[in-house]
């Protein structure tokens, strides 16, 4: 039986980051546990310090992995040794692949991502794909 697994990031802004990956792959924030209208509800009710409300927060979608974001206090120091491939153009090829990816890239720089560099299709091998950079930095790949 294959084991369940959360993705975590790293992060300065877990609620910022989350926001961003949410939008990114189609998941929501997730949301407050039941008998709760809101998270500071709910924190507050477990006892958590105010202090402590924002260094954590998650997005969810059904059947995929949650992603967790916890606030640390180092910034991101060199380049991931793990990333995320996000399949938006699968079984695209050629122009209309790298259309659909650039129209996706465009899509996140407006939400804070950064374009880092961009590889062209050369079959049979390379079909093109968009590396990014998320709002903090973090690598991932449109493919």
């Amino acid at each position: 039986m294959a084991k369940d697994i959360q993705i975590t990031f790293d992060c300065s802004d877990p609620a910022a980051l989350a926001a961003f990956w949410a939008e990114a792959l189609d998941y929501e924030v997730q949301p407050p546990p039941q008998g709760f209208d809101t998270w500071d509800d709910a924190l507050r009710a477990f006892g958590v310090p105010e202090s402590e409300w924002s260094s954590r927060s998650a997005i969810v979608a059904d059947g995929a992995p949650r992603v967790f974001f916890q606030r640390v206090p180092e910034g991101k120091q060199v380049k991931n040794c793990v990333h995320l491939d996000v399949r938006v153009a699968p079984g695209l090829t050629g122009d209309e692949r790298m259309q659909a990816l650039e129209a996706e890239a465009a899509r996140l720089e407006a939400l804070g991502a950064t374009r880092a560099y961009r590889v062209e299709p050369r079959p049979p091998m390379e079909h093109g794909f968009i590396t990014m950079l998320d709002p903090e930095g973090n690598e991932l790949c449109l493919d």
